[in-house]
């Protein structure tokens, strides 16, 4: 007998977001927290495409946009500040992102790709939100879910065996089925389980800030290369980044000091005026770029940094990381539930491994085209001519957003694998309304009595709405995993001969396990 279904360690937004999967699940869950208190150390502040659509699917967009709403008065405040006399200063230009600082304005975007017209609401969600927000908000979601949480209780051990693991803490033993490590880039549950972790050593100290300083006049906002490295100023009061390419730092858990950050940005800046007077908030980083090669042994399982840690450039960790528990959490509760085998969690690993290795190498791109050195300086003029053209910027912004994701699935409609557009139904419904639960959806566009028989014996686990969509007259069904990624479609033209309902009923039983047999035809 196990106390929990499942015990998460780490109760950062990842933790809470794959505890939050697996209670839409029906699983038993404890997250457990070493910290008392959330974080409020400055650390990611954007959530990509297909964070903001998965926050959209669970019905927490309305409170990300509240979050960007207070936050674009901190950026406003900010763009004043850089006025002339007192004026406020002119709006930029809107960007889209960067590459290694090398902005990416609106104008040279090409956002014909159908793929943009999908996202439904997401579309126009506001992506900058601090992690600390994003963390708030995931915990009222944990709470009102019933997910226990425990604070200030960190994981020291465990022994796995056949049946579940026992997790042991500060507090005492626990008895689950399953652990996952969710406990940052420096896993004890990773080190623990014995995880390799191949990868690439750092070769820069960063610092991220947030300070109340004087004599900043003379720095320029927004990203920045010099002789010696790059900085940021911006996009609000008192925010500061550096980045040295002198080699990591010696002890990265220390405090930051303001002495430090001051002669950092002294040196990078070439600004010896600027004098950083108070540390609000601070971290190091590196750019330390490393994967487990498997994010599952036994009954542990990796997601988050635990699985992969690499430079922030580019704002995709944190993305990674809520990836990872969207496509574990409906998974790992199936199983839990008997609802599906074991060998569902093999899909785990390898639909998120690639978007991880991917991460990675953009990540190492983006340090080899900021080195100060006149190669990489070269490189990097290259670079920026290229990203200043239309298709340059329509690449570098598609792989930024997330929005190419996909995972290879069988099937060979172009939707397969894709995540699922947001069609808007003829019930005054989009398709993303149908995901709040967490179970999987069939759209049965076309009234086809034979789809919707293959379906019964799933009701437990799968919803069926039969509703057309004017916008995709060609488009008879889909069958949506929990994730919101399109395990099966097919058009009005297709298997006449009784093949659509014969393929669906194999991506059912592929993804959601075998049907109940009571009731089914």
């Amino acid at each position: 007998m196990t106390d929990y279904d499942v015990v998460v360690a780490g109760a950062g937004p990842v933790g809470l977001f794959l505890a939050c999967e697996l209670r839409l699940g029906g699983a038993r869950v404890l997250a457990v927290e070493r910290l008392t208190e959330v974080d409020e150390t400055i650390k990611a502040g954007s959530v990509n495409v297909p964070s903001a659509v998965s926050f959209y699917r669970r019905g927490l967009l309305p409170e990300l946009n509240a979050v960007w709403e207070a936050a674009l008065e901190h950026l406003r405040a900010f763009r004043d500040r850089q006025g002339e006399k007192g004026e406020p200063a002119r709006p930029p230009a809107k960007f889209l992102g960067h590459f290694a600082g090398i902005m990416m304005g609106a104008d040279l975007f090409d956002g014909s790709d159908p793929a943009w017209a999908d996202l439904g609401p997401a579309r126009e969600a506001g992506l900058v939100v601090p992690q600390a927000e994003l963390e708030r908000i995931l915990g009222r979601r944990a709470a009102e879910l019933g997910v226990e949480v425990r604070r200030g209780v960190e994981v020291t051990g465990f022994e796995a065996d056949d049946d579940g693991v026992t997790v042991r803490t500060g507090r005492g033993p626990v008895r689950a089925g399953w652990l996952v490590g969710c406990d940052g880039g420096r896993s004890t549950v990773r080190k623990l389980a014995g995880f390799g972790f191949p990868g690439t050593d750092p070769e820069i100290t960063g610092y991220q800030a947030i300070v109340e300083m004087t004599g900043d006049e003379r720095l320029l906002p927004g990203w920045n290369t010099t002789d010696v490295g790059t900085y940021v100023h911006g996009p609000f009061p008192g925010r500061i980044l550096t980045v040295e390419f002198d080699g990591p730092p010696a002890d990265r858990s220390a405090a930051v000091t303001a002495e430090e950050l001051q002669a950092s940005l002294r040196r990078v800046t070439g600004v010896p005026e600027v004098s950083v007077e108070k540390v609000v908030s601070a971290t190091r980083f590196t750019d330390n770029a490393r994967q487990v090669s498997e994010y599952r042994k036994g009954r542990v399982l990796l997601a988050g940094d635990a699985a992969h840690v690499h430079s922030p450039f580019g704002g995709q960790g944190l993305n990674l990381g809520i990836g990872d528990a969207m496509n574990l959490g409906w998974k790992l509760a199936a199983v839990v539930a008997g609802r599906a085998p074991e060998t569902l969690l093999d899909s785990y690993t390898a639909e998120r491994h690639p978007i991880g290795a991917w991460v990675l190498d953009w990540t190492r791109a983006q340090i080899a085209v900021m080195r100060p050195d006149p190669h990489a300086r070269a490189l990097r003029r290259v670079m920026t001519d290229l990203a200043h053209t239309t298709d340059g910027t329509t690449h570098l912004v598609t792989r930024i957003s997330g929005i190419w994701q996909h995972y290879d699935l069988p099937g060979g409609h172009p939707l397969t694998g894709r995540s699922a557009p947001d069609l808007a139904l003829t019930d005054g419904t989009r398709l993303g309304d149908h995901l709040h639960t967490g179970r999987a959806l069939l759209l049965d566009l076309a009234d086809d009595g034979a789809l919707r028989a293959r379906a019964e014996g799933y009701a437990d686990r799968l919803d069926v709405r039969t509703v057309a969509c004017p916008e995709r007259p060609r488009l008879a069904a889909l069958f949506v995993r929990p994730d919101g990624f399109v395990a099966w479609a097919a058009d009005t033209a297709e298997g006449t001969d009784g093949t659509k309902a014969q393929e669906l009923g194999d991506a059912l039983r592929q993804w959601l396990g075998e049907r109940d047999p009571v009731g089914a035809p």
